[in-house]
């Protein structure tokens, strides 16, 4: 299994970034993308995930109703729309990929790819 999150970058607070995440896989069955965010000196948290049906988004408190997450089965991609940031979103935010039946926790993900920096200045 393979997944790049990519799309970070600086943004004011306020702003939007929209990142995107490629997937891959042979035999490990997808049931859910999620993404998650680590920020310096912070535990890795959970920040939502989209299933392979794409039915109802779930978000963690913390971003819900400002962040969306959709995505393209077509194009192997899941993205995460961010709206009215804030510098405490100011993260390294990946995402990775769940073959289990619950979604809601980071330790939940099996496979990870490498981050993306979402730097939010005030």
């Amino acid at each position: 299994v393979q997944l790049q999150a990519s799309g970070g970058g600086l943004v004011q607070a306020g702003g939007s970034l929209r990142l995107s995440c490629v997937y891959s896989t042979n035999t490990y069955r997808i049931n859910a993308v999620g993404w998650h965010r680590q920020a310096p000196g912070q535990e890795r948290e959970f920040v939502g995930y989209i299933t392979d049906l794409a039915r109802s988004p779930y978000y963690s408190d913390s971003v819900r109703g400002r962040f969306t997450i959709s995505r393209d089965n077509t194009m192997s991609m899941v993205y995460l729309q961010m709206n009215s940031l804030k510098p405490e979103d100011t993260a390294v935010y990946y995402c990775a990929a769940n073959s289990r039946g619950e979604y809601d926790s980071t330790y939940l993900y099996d496979y990870w790819g490498p981050g993306t920096l979402v730097t939010v200045s005030s």
